[in-house]
């Protein structure tokens, strides 16, 4: 019984950031800045800060921890770079070509904020699907695979609406951004399991969206 509690504990937490995340895609669309540093924090955040305080674990339980730290940077430098060439596919994919962003003192500063930004959204989402989601159902199904599959096809599913509603991508673009998100959701989740913190996952995530903001 205490099985079937947690995942359904799991799975909704991940139907009410898919339905909340999907409506706001849909309806609003506030400045980057306050989405991604402000709102999804909070959107995201929170039911799993309260998630682990109704069951009384603690934040190493969610990847949140200076474990194996060095493996972490390796593995996360590592397959990185592979990632941002992943990343840099996707946006290609969005801009139809190829184009690095011409560097001024003012541009330079753009960047570097945006630097932070994206890591602010990679601390938050891998967090939830990787620190969270990924790792309770490994735990629950006992089969790291098949944990690993489900939750990258959620953390897939969850980038569907902002592709169709915000990037507003043809079906034959949708279909390659989902899979480029699919494939790096395994990564992610194959690189938590690895190390047991998100320090990796999140300089993946870096990594991957970085080439977005470099090149456009």
């Amino acid at each position: 019984m205490t099985k079937i509690i947690e995942l359904k504990q799991v799975f909704g937490l991940y139907a009410f950031i898919f339905i909340f995340w999907g409506l706001y895609r849909f309806l609003f669309r506030l400045p980057l800045e306050i989405e991604e540093i402000i709102l999804k924090p909070i959107v995201w955040l929170v039911p799993v800060f309260w998630l682990l305080w109704r069951r009384k674990e603690n934040l190493p339980s969610i990847g949140w921890s200076g474990k194996n730290i060095f493996k972490s940077l390796y593995l996360g430098i590592g397959l990185g770079i592979i990632f941002a060439i992943e990343g840099f596919l996707a946006n290609n994919l969005k801009y139809g070509g190829i184009s690095l962003v011409r560097l001024s003192y003012s541009s330079l500063d753009l960047l570097l904020a945006a630097l932070g930004v994206s890591f602010v959204t990679a601390v938050v989402e891998e967090t939830v699907f990787r620190g969270y989601i990924f790792s309770r159902l490994w735990r629950l199904l006992k089969d790291e695979l098949q944990a690993n599959l489900i939750s990258s096809s959620g953390w897939m599913l969850i980038h569907l609406p902002i592709s169709i509603f915000v990037l507003h991508y043809t079906p034959s673009q949708v279909f390659v951004y989902l899979l480029l998100t699919f494939i790096f959701g395994v990564g992610s989740a194959f690189v938590y399991g690895r190390t047991g913190t998100i320090i990796a996952p999140v300089l993946l995530h870096v990594f991957w969206s970085w080439p977005i903001t470099l090149f456009r």
